[in-house]
């Protein structure tokens, strides 16, 4: 019970085996406006992975989210996405279809699209919901590391400048409904990656860039902690006996990525310039709508059970449909219903 069974089964485990068996089958972890699917240390409590943590299905006693008076996204959503560093061909497809996937409304259930239902349920002060568009708008490539392999946050912001300023093809200005996606390859650290963070979202600063733009970073962290942001995909090396499951895309890198990528677009949606939709006092470290999930991408998840997941017949590990492919993706948040729910849960 001490492994983090307890809470979860009503039959005592036979051995510690059995325990780890379920935790390889099924873990997962989550945090963001900063994000990590996997904690730095033990916390405190029976749980070795997020110890007491009461935020999982079916909770409601420390759930209070609210809408702070706010913008929400309920225009056509632009992403606007800058490909930091070196990238191949196959990274920028799998990441450009989980994208298209969000409004393609024919796609094999459980469906990225039907993912998407929780986020339109966010509404602002005019009850306009959250858009069911969201398409990819205009690239722009850094192959040549315009401001370097180390990244701070202010300096993120600074290659945002460069993208919407560049003197060929800059990308466009589009405050009200663009997202601005900037992602790097596995060979940049930016700041706290790995640590403490795998992507995060927030707005830019003016004075920096010229404009209030919402904007997200996630990094691939395939070099440098898989087993931190790659998780389950990639398997931390101090639990010892974890197996990491197969990704459906074969990049677990990228495979990482798309639940953080997922993550930070549902909450730029539904909090954009952090003050609509989110929990606690401090606007400047809010618990927003994926937060309140972490670690959850089936139905029955909660500490560290990920919930029921797919298998698919060539063995690879996925929740949802896209248009062609496959992707793990965490669930979010239903205000409606106060508890998180994903494509294979709306309908119920």
């Amino acid at each position: 019970m001490s492994l983090g069974c307890a809470g979860r089964y009503t039959e005592p485990p036979a051995t510690v085996l059995l325990c780890l068996t379920v935790l390889t089958l099924f873990l997962s972890c989550t945090r963001v406006i900063s994000w990590r699917p996997w904690p730095n240390t033990v916390a405190n409590g029976s749980d070795p992975l997020f110890g007491n943590s009461k935020k999982y299905e079916g909770s409601s006693e420390f759930i209070h989210l609210k809408y702070h008076m706010g913008p929400v996204l309920t225009a056509n959503i632009t992403v606007h996405t800058i490909w930091y560093g070196t990238w191949q061909r196959e990274q920028k497809k799998i990441i450009r279809e989980f994208i298209n996937s969000i409004s393609a409304v024919h796609s094999r259930h459980p469906s990225v699209s039907e993912w998407w239902k929780t986020v339109r349920l966010y509404t602002d002060q005019t009850d306009g919901n959250v858009s069911g568009t969201v398409r990819l708008g205009s690239e722009k490539n850094d192959r040549f590391y315009s401001h370097g392999k180390t990244l701070t946050r202010l300096s993120i912001q600074s290659v945002i400048k460069s993208a919407v300023t560049a003197k060929t093809k800059p990308l466009p200005i589009n405050p009200k409904s663009g997202l601005y996606l900037l992602l790097t390859s596995d060979d940049v650290y930016v700041q706290d990656f790995c640590r403490q963070v795998c992507g995060f979202h927030y707005f830019t600063f003016p004075s920096i860039v010229g404009y209030t733009l919402p904007y997200a970073w996630v990094g691939n962290s395939a070099k440098l902690c898989p087993g931190v942001c790659a998780y389950p995909f990639a398997v931390p090396n101090y639990i010892p006996g974890l197996k990491p499951l197969k990704s459906p895309n074969g990049d677990v890198g990228v495979d990482g990525m798309i639940s953080v990528i997922g993550h930070e677009i549902a909450e730029l949606a539904s909090n954009p310039l952090v003050n609509a939709w989110y929990a606690g006092q401090d606007p400047s470290f809010p618990v927003e709508i994926a937060d309140l999930c972490e670690g959850i991408y089936g139905t029955g998840g909660g500490g560290s059970y990920t919930g029921q997941l797919l298998d698919g017949h060539d063995g690879a590990t996925y929740n949802m449909n896209g248009i062609r492919r496959r992707f793990l993706v965490q669930w979010l948040w239903n205000h409606m219903l106060n508890y998180c729910t994903g494509p294979n849960a709306l309908d119920q």
